[in-house]
């Protein structure tokens, strides 16, 4: 007689039921900081007059929000993973809608910008608990979708936010003028604070460490180190304490790197992996995406002062011709992965030589025009060019360059990608609105044209760099 024993299933845990709910509250949250990245440029020229602010003021605003993001953006990964991402989430949703309503009621260039930085802080708390959930909350193809929704929605933030922030700054509504921009965060926030306690779960992952506090406030330090002295020497004829600030900038975050590579067993969990860093296919990545948001946060900077200062466009005005840009970017994203799997890197040479063509083609309309003002239609062809570059150069940097990283060192890459891409913007900022403040007394034009081979050399840069990458992406089948 023969006995067959069944062999019960280990039960299969059952997917969160609201799940697509958490998700869109999430989502809403995380749109927030994504429409802030450029919310704000329209309305820096209506800032800059209200508050009497200095033009190294105006570099400020937009360089301590991405300072704020990239010193704590790892940090709070680790957090996250290691004590619950609903806290974080809930902390940085309501930290980001406290200091929006700090930005919008400051009364001094200092109050505006102590604000902003606390703002960059807690977006970069909320941000990757979103990212995290997602994987932990969908499976198979929901976990596609949902990241495809996220991607799509982050993909409209940049037009919706150069929009928004002229409609705003425009409608004047209450009176608030520029303000708007802030406060409209406040109600967002309460609302999405409200519907995460509610629908979003509690979700973490077993850590191999403690996340590593001391390294985080060093590197936070050295990054501010470094942009300090570049936004600030120009108007202090560049003095000593500047470059020596500089030197131990560079020299904190490189220590950093040389102590955590030394370290073994030590129970914290690296901000820098040394180990991705000694892969040149990585550490050129790295360098591209700095170089990329460098000139792009450096650009719209100057531009938006420029076409509203000299061109006397209202920010609503501004924020339409600006929008050209993202069409570009609609037009190639959606094939950018694809091509990337078959061509590689020539996908992302071409991209950023089609950012630097279109930049450059904005730079002589800007410098050939005849008449007293440009007009938007001459730089409609340039913007559209370089957002078209955009697509091909950023939507598969970090695919490409994961080709050559082992697996278990992904998770760490993606997050010194988003660092890089954040203390690239602040170095943009300071790198590109120092030259151009150093034109403004020939007029803003002389500056903008002075400014703009920075801009142009940096995607050129990034076109030669980009023969360092890997020479094909990972396949979705492949991952």
């Amino acid at each position: 007689m023969t006995t067959s024993l069944a062999v019960t299933p280990a039960p299969v845990a059952e997917p969160y039921p609201r799940r697509w709910a958490a998700a869109a509250v999430m989502m809403v949250a995380a749109l927030m900081d994504l429409v802030d990245g450029t919310i704000v440029n329209v309305a820096i020229p209506s800032i800059g007059r209200d508050l009497h602010a200095s033009q190294s003021t105006l570099q400020w605003l937009v360089s301590a929000y991405l300072l704020g993001f990239a010193a704590t953006l790892i940090i709070s990964g680790h957090l996250g993973d290691r004590f619950g991402r609903r806290s974080l989430f809930l902390l940085g949703t309501a930290g980001f809608g406290l200091a929006s309503l700090a930005c919008g009621v400051a009364q001094s260039p200092g109050q505006l910008i102590a604000a902003r930085a606390v703002q960059g802080v807690m977006a970069a708390v909320l941000l990757p608990q979103v990212l995290g959930s997602f994987r932990t909350l969908f499976q198979g193809r929901e976990r596609g979708a949902a990241f495809g929704m996220y991607g799509a929605v982050a993909g409209f933030a940049s037009a919706i936010g150069l929009l928004l922030g002229g409609v705003l700054t425009d409608a004047d509504l209450f009176g608030w003028g520029w303000r708007s921009v802030f406060l409209v965060n406040v109600p967002v926030a309460v609302l999405t604070f409200a519907a995460g306690l509610v629908l979003v779960p509690s979700t973490k992952e077993r850590s191999e460490g403690r996340p590593d506090v001391f390294g985080s406030l060093v590197l936070a330090a050295g990054l501010v180190a470094i942009v300090l002295p570049l936004v600030q020497g120009r108007g202090n004829d560049w003095p000593l304490w500047g470059w020596v600030c500089l030197a131990v900038g560079v020299a904190a975050v490189a220590g950093l790197g040389l102590y955590e590579a030394r370290r073994h067993g030590a129970g914290t969990v690296p901000l820098l992996p040394v180990r991705a860093f000694r892969l040149p296919a990585f550490s050129v990545g790295v360098l591209v995406q700095l170089l990329f948001s460098l000139g792009m946060q450096g650009f719209f900077l100057i531009f938006a002062i420029w076409i509203q200062g000299d061109e006397g466009y209202t920010p609503t005005q501004a924020g339409v011709v600006t929008v050209a840009f993202s069409v570009g970017s609609f037009l190639t994203a959606p094939a950018a992965d694809g091509l990337a799997v078959r061509f590689g890197r020539l996908v992302l040479g071409a991209g950023a030589l089609l950012m630097a063509g279109g930049f450059g083609l904005v730079w002589a309309a800007v410098d050939g025009a005849s008449a007293p003002h440009t007009g938007a239609w001459p730089l409609v062809p340039g913007l559209v060019l370089a957002g078209a570059g955009l697509g091909f150069l950023v939507v598969p940097l970090v695919n490409v360059v994961l080709s050559a990283v082992p697996g278990d060192l992904a998770g760490a890459a993606s997050g010194i990608f988003s660092t890089a891409q954040q203390f690239g913007g602040a170095l943009g900022a300071a790198v590109v609105g120092t030259v151009f403040f150093g034109g403004v007394s020939h007029g803003l034009t002389d500056a903008l044209t002075g400014a703009m081979p920075w801009v142009t050399a940096v995607f050129v840069l990034c076109a030669a760099l980009c023969a360092g990458l890997p020479r094909r992406a990972v396949a979705s089948h492949e991952e």
